[in-house]
């Protein structure tokens, strides 16, 4: 089963959005482990390859360089996740799974 990490600024919305984001796409026959964490946090995670896919959060774009340039180093897929995406309505759920599904 894949596993996708959203990192954020403290890991508090960004779980519902896995949380829900997760739930869809299990749903939709699509399984996948979903979690999120603050972004000291998402370093280690990255550096530790332990999961398929990284999606940054918007309010932690300043850090997307740093964390792209050590996701590549593990052979890691990470991308920035748009405003569009990142909130836990239907809407940017659907979007959220899209892009999860797109990049894994």
């Amino acid at each position: 089963m894949p596993k996708a990490l959203i990192i954020c600024a403290g890991g508090m919305s960004s779980s519902l959005i896995a949380k829900k984001t997760a739930a869809l796409l299990n749903d939709q026959g699509f399984e996948i482990e979903m979690n999120a964490v603050g972004v000291p946090e998402g370093g280690k995670k990255i550096a530790n390859a332990e999961y398929d896919l990284y999606l940054i959060s918007p309010q932690t774009k300043m850090h997307y360089k740093q964390f792209e340039d050590a996701a590549q180093k593990v052979g890691k897929p990470i991308v920035q996740i748009p405003p569009q995406a990142y909130v836990p309505i239907p809407m940017g759920i659907e979007k959220m799974a899209k892009l999860v599904k797109e990049n894994l």
